[in-house]
Parts: structure tokens; C-alpha cells; sequence
């Protein structure tokens, strides 16, 4: 039976108009952002019904309730967890008694956010516990009695699959507009293009596919156009917001006025949009010139002549010429975490800047990126670890392998690399190009590790290139080198490792540690010839993720070796088996405090929740 809402898509001429935002009045009201506007519809239900009557006057034929962030992960940091299904009942009879008190014929939409934590892997929230969240508040919402279920300004396109999931497991009667909000570079957050996000949508069975928020309406219509072109029969909504938003006195400031909206309600219309609307500063105003635009306009209205701006691309921040925080923090003697992150194979940076985003929330002290690993193609690393510190409070690490590299690209590389404002390089040889992607490419090398510490801490932190010509200042390096405690040929490790002590390395990186006593011995056998160990080491741990994959390092990589004991636990764990291996990485953790001074966590398959979960429990 079709409902109501999509009656009217279908059968009326002229596009369904909705409210604008709530969060922007409440907040130009005297509601300060801290407090929870969901609660509002307890607290002071009067100044919400007034919100909702300015907009059905003003023109809308679809208000959506109060209820954005009325989830129980967001209503939990305002210890309102218990109030899911109150806040979200009386939210859908407040909407219900302002339309009738209003005698017009307006629609109501169960206003859906998102939760506010990424979806595994790039944050901690399983599929199945996203979508338990979900079904809560909607199983709430449509016990009272709304028209459609409006799932809005969703970063993740799989988040928002589990949402539409949950709507159809407890209320398949109602209609959906699941609606996705883009970033200044017209990409999701994990880096989706409009094209795959309407096709996805329109899989999961979103009755209605929409476009919200983002930077106003110049990028929401480049954007719908793209969709209506990947799905040209599906219905589209695009609600965008007052313009990219502004800080002016402390205040967030929204620049498109009611009358630059005009001429884009009808571009809307043209591009296929069934459902027109406002986010993030738009008012009762911004709908009303929408209203008379589309009632003014006749029928199949050609487009109006506006001048479409190509979409603002992304601009980085340089970063200020600052000292290694990571080299203070081992100095201070803090036991640190680092954590490596391979780059992208593609030029798309957004699902490694998502892991990064929850690394850094979780307390990684550095986030390591790797170089080619496997000597197979990937994107240069310092322009990833570049991105990284412009975007989160989190330092990096760059690999730099010296295979593959003369002496002119190895010192202009990392001139590169320390006007991006990365200060921190681990040495390393690399790997060789005949297991990877490219086995005839060029392998060939003029400095060794040993020799490219030395030049940089000899040469390049002195002022000083290779050849003894000035570079104008010195460089702040802070340099790492690599260490097998675990090789099953002590004595050349204890050697190479001494040579690197003397070149000037700052800090070493273990290969991955699996049995602390061959750790231990290791480390009694350096001092036993060279003295007591004056650089700090941080130990590399590994969470094992299957015994498939315990196995395959054991037997395929060279030097690592796991014993048989967490081999046998690995494979009892059965369907446990990443837990169980969290747990070994946090058992191997407390075994090599005492021996280390931080560790170097290098998560498997992406796995960068159960490091994160990790992370948090060592602090």
C-alpha cells in the first residue's frame, strides 16, 4: 500500500517542501550548543512548536521533529540514555499538535542523525550494534505516528545502510529519504563519489535519495545532478545549508540569504529533486522564497540562469616549523604509543584519514606511515602524513626506505618531507622490488641505513648536504631505525644495531615481538658488549587476527616467530580469534614495559578499532 508521502511525490506536479533547520533557531534563541536540543521537546516544548509553526507558515509541507541527535550514543553524553523513546514520542506529537493547530495539510518526518562514532573498522561500533541503535529511536518515532523517516547528514554510506536496515526490520510500512552530506571536495568522508552513493542507496532501498548539509546549494546541485545521472528514475531530495559556513565573533554564520535560494529551487527541481528543503542556517525565510519560487513556476519549469561555481577544492594548512613532539614525549620519559598506517593505493586519502581520526581520539602519541610496503605501488607517504598532522593533533612518522633512492632524490625528498612539517623519519632499507607489485623495477641504492642516519644527523640537522653544501638552515630531525630483537642471528643484530647507535639514531622500531624472553636476551646481550642501551626502543606489536593469519606470518615472513602457545590459543579462540589476538597484544604489551620504553602497534587488515580499543586500555 503506498503511503501517503510517496502519493504525493508521485502524483503532484510541483516538488514537496520542507522546513530548514531547528538547531540554527534554537541556538539564535538563546540555546547554547552545550545543552541538548533533543531534550528541548521536555523542557520547553512551546519554543519548539513555535519553530515548527514558522515553518508550516512560511510555506512547508513537511516539518521534521526535534529529534536529529535523539539517539541513545548521543543522548548518552548528556546522560539521557534512558529517554531514547520519551525525547522521540513527544517529539512526534508536538510536530502533530502544531499541524493541527495550523489547519494545513502537512506531512511529518522522523528527523534521523547519525550516532556520532564511526563504523567499524574506522571506529568501534559493530554493524549490528549500529543498527540496534537505530531501531530504537525509529521503533519510537513510528509508534506515534510520523509520515516518512528522514535518515540525514550520514558521512558513512554503510552506517547509513544499517539505519535503513533498521527502519525496514521495525517499521517497513514507511518510507524512507536516506541522505548523504559531502565535504568541500564532493566525496563522502570515506571518500564515496555521488555516483556509487546513489547507486549504494538505491540497493539498500531508499524510497527517496537525498543530499543535505554540505556547502551550500552551488555544491548540493552539482552533486544532485551527478546522482540523477547514475539513477535517473530514483526520487531525489536535497536540502543544503545557508552556504559553507563562517566564524564571525565567536559566532558560526551562515552567508546565503533567502533570496540567493530563489534560483536554485528551480535548478533543483530541474535536476530531479521531488523534495526541496534547507539545513544549517536556513529559517522560515530561506523556505519562503522557496515556496514562492516553485508556486510562481509553471509546470515542468525550465531552469533558472544561474551561474554554477565549480566545487571549492580542498586547502590544506601549512604547518607551523615546529620541534619533534614525539622526541620530547620519549625525552620526558613517557612510555609512547605509535601506530603505522599504510597509504592509500588510490589518490583517495578518506578512509586512511578516518582510521587516523580514531587514532588520534584513542591517544596514539604518533601515527607511523609506511613506504611502498611489500614494495607494492601506494601513495607517497609524506604526502599522507602531511594530511594527517593539517587534520588531527597527532604527529607522524615517515618511512623512508633508501632502496630505490640515489643521493639526489633521498635528500630532496626529505627536504620535501620537513617543509610539510614532518619531523619525525624512520630509516629503514626497505623492501626489495622483486616481491612486489613491479619485480624488474630498479633497486638499486647509494646510502645504507646506517649511512642515511649519519647524513641526516651529521648533515641535514647541521645545515648541510651530502656533499657539504649549505641548505640554508638546519633541518629538525628526530630519526628512528629498525631492530629485529627476535633474530635468530643475534650477534650480526647486536652488531647492526650498535653501528646505527653510533651513526646518531634517536629511537629504534622493532620488528613484530611475539616471545619477550628472546626480547629480554637480546637485550642482555647488547649490554653485555656494548654497555647499557642509551636509545630508547619501541617495541612492535601485532595483533594477530586469525590463525590462518598467525600461521602465514610463522612460516612466510622473515623474522617474525610466534610460538606454539599463542599459535594453539589463536586457534581455540575459533570465531574469537581478534579478541583473543587483542588480548595476546595487550598481554605482550605489559610482559615488555619494563624492557621499552613505548610500542609500535601495526594493525591488520585495517583493523584500526581493536588497536584503537587497545590503545585505551595501555593508557
Amino acid at each position: 500500500m503506498k503511503s501517503k508521502f510517496i502519493d504525493r511525490l508521485d502524483n503532484q506536479k510541483k516538488p514537496l517542501i520542507t522546513d530548514g533547520a531547528m538547531g540554527t533557531l534554537l541556538h539564535e534563541r538563546g540555546i547554547t550548543f552545550e545543552h541538548c536540543f533533543d531534550l528541548l521537546n521536555l523542557e520547553q516544548p512551546a519554543l519548539v512548536a513555535e519553530i515548527h509553526n514558522e515553518y508550516i507558515q512560511a510555506g512547508a509541507e513537511l516539518i521534521k521533529t526535534n529529534t536529529f541527535g535523539a539517539n541513545r550514543v548521543k543522548l548518552e553524553r548528556h546522560k539521557l540514555g534512558n529517554k531514547v523513546v520519551e525525547i522521540n514520542q513527544t517529539a512526534v506529537n508536538l510536530a502533530k499538535r502544531v499541524v493541527l493547530a495550523s489547519f494545513k495539510d502537512v506531512m511529518i518526518a522522523g528527523d534521523i542523525g547519525p550516532l556520532g562514532v564511526p563504523l567499524a573498522p574506522f571506529g568501534r561500533v559493530q554493524p549490528d550494534a549500529a543498527r540496534q541503535i537505530y531501531e530504537e529511536q525509529i521503533k519510537a518515532l513510528a509508534s506515534e505516528g510520523v509520515d516518512v523517516l528522514l535518515i540525514e547528514t550520514m558521512t558513512d554510506l554503510y552506517m547509513l545502510r544499517e539505519a535503513i536496515s533498521a527502519a525496514r526490520n521495525v517499521a517497513p510500512e514507511l518510507p524512507i529519504i536516506a541522505s548523504m552530506t559531502f565535504p568541500r571536495d564532493g566525496r563522502t568522508m570515506l571518500g564515496d563519489p555521488p555516483v556509487k552513493v546513489a547507486k549504494s542507496l538505491s540497493d539498500f532501498g531508499a524510497d527517496v535519495i537525498g543530499v543535505n548539509c554540505s556547502g551550500g546549494p552551488d555544491q548540493l546541485l552539482q552533486i544532485l545532478r551527478r546522482m540523477q545521472h547514475a539513477v535517473p528514475a530514483a526520487r531525489f531530495s536535497v536540502m543544503p545549508n545557508a552556504g559553507f559556513p563562517e566564524q564571525v565573533g565567536g559566532r558560526i554564520m551562515y552567508p546565503a540569504g533567502p533570496e540567493y535560494f530563489k534560483d536554485y529551487a528551480l535548478a533543483f527541481w530541474n535536476a530531479g529533486a521531488r523534495v526541496i528543503g534547507g539545513c544549517c542556517g536556513t529559517t522560515p525565510s530561506h523556505i519562503t522564497v522557496l515556496r514562492q519560487a516553485v508556486d510562481n513556476a509553471p509546470e515542468n519549469s525550465a531552469m533558472s540562469d544561474i551561474s554554477v561555481r565549480e566545487v571549492i577544492p580542498f586547502e590544506e594548512q601549512a604547518l607551523a616549523d615546529e620541534k619533534s613532539r614525539f622526541a620530547e614525549k620519549i625525552s620526558e620519559g613517557k612510555f609512547v604509543i605509535a601506530v603505522e598506517m599504510d597509504p592509500p593505493r588510490g589518490f583517495s586519502t578518506h578512509k586512511l584519514l578516518a582510521g587516523a581520526s580514531l587514532l588520534a581520539d584513542a591517544g596514539a602519541d604518533v601515527i607511523d606511515v609506511a613506504d611502498s610496503p611489500m614494495a607494492r605501488m601506494r601513495m607517497s607517504p609524506w604526502a599522507v602524513c602531511h594530511l594527517i598532522q593539517s587534520q588531527f593533533n597527532v604527529e607522524t612518522t615517515l618511512h623512508f626506505p633508501t632502496r630505490g633512492r640515489n643521493l639526489l632524490r633521498v635528500q630532496g625528498d626529505l627536504l620535501a618531507a620537513h617543509a610539510l612539517g614532518v619531523r619525525n623519519v624512520f630509516v629503514v632499507m626497505g623492501d626489495p622490488t622483486a616481491i612486489g607489485d613491479y619485480p624488474d623495477a630498479m633497486d638499486n641504492y647509494d646510502l645504507v641505513p646506517t649511512g642515511l642516519i649519519k647524513l641526516i644527523k651529521e648533515g641535514f640537522n647541521a645545515g648541510y648536504d651530502h656533499s657539504g653544501g649549505n641548505i640554508g638552515q638546519p633541518t629538525s630531525f628526530f630519526v628512528g631505525g629498525a631492530l629485529n630483537l627476535c633474530s635468530s642471528n643475534l650477534e650480526r643484530e647486536v652488531k647492526l644495531m650498535h653501528r646505527k647507535v653510533e651513526s646518531g639514531v634517536d629511537f629504534f622500531l622493532t620488528q613484530p615481538i611475539f616471545d619477550p624472553q628472546r626480547a629480554e636476551a637480546f637485550i642482555e646481550a647488547y649490554q653485555a658488549v656494548y654497555g647499557a642501551i642509551k636509545v630508547p626502543i619501541l617495541a612492535g606489536i601485532m595483533p594477530l587476527v586469525t590463525i590462518r593469519h598467525a600461521r602465514f606470518l610463522h612460516n612466510e615472513v622473515p623474522g617474525i616467530s610466534i610460538p606454539d602457545e599463542i599459535q594453539t590459543r589463536m586457534d581455540e579462540a575459533g570465531e574469537q580469534a581478534a579478541a583473543e589476538g587483542a588480548q595476546i597484544a595487550i598481554e605482550l604489551v605489559v610482559k615488555l614495559r619494563k624492557l621499552v620504553q613505548g610500542i609500535y602497534l601495526m594493525p591488520q587488515f585495517n583493523r584500526y578499532d581493536v588497536v584503537a580499543d587497545i590503545i585505551e586500555i595501555i593508557k
